[in-house]
């Protein structure tokens, strides 16, 4: 399997993923909210030994959130790129939306939808677009 690649917003860093993406969820956590901006964060783990930083390492900044997780960033655009563990240092969670590559692997769940922003209804039938909505 060929290795997936991704990248921050501005490009300055990028990776590769070598091996699969597991534990794929919909996080409505507050903390991933706030961290992503957004209704949720899509998360996924992988092996640590299955990243590779193949451009942009000085870039990267880490925000310690509590003593041992670290949420990793690109320093230039502040793209979330990956969480670590100190408590689990074989794994990282990667933040799914940095992905250039598809992918094979589909979330399993919305997680803590108990914490989840009062105007998201998860899956409500809105319309859909290809591109912007009519008058955007």
């Amino acid at each position: 399997m060929p290795p997936y690649l991704a990248s921050c917003l501005c490009g300055a860093v990028a990776l590769e993923i070598h091996g699969g993406i597991d534990a794929i969820i919909h996080c409505h956590c507050s903390r991933c909210r706030k961290s992503s901006g957004t209704a949720y964060a899509t998360n996924g783990f992988i092996g640590r030994s299955g990243l590779r930083i193949t451009h942009g390492e000085a870039q990267v900044r880490s925000y310690e959130v509590k003593p041992g997780r670290l949420r990793h960033f690109c320093g230039v655009c502040a793209s979330p790129l990956f969480s670590s563990n100190r408590d689990d240092p074989e794994r990282l969670r990667l933040r799914l939306g940095i992905l250039d590559s598809d992918i094979l692997e589909r979330p399993l769940s919305h997680n803590f939808v108990s914490s989840r922003a009062c105007w998201d209804d998860l899956d409500a039938a809105l319309p859909r677009y290809d591109g912007s909505e009519p008058g955007r």
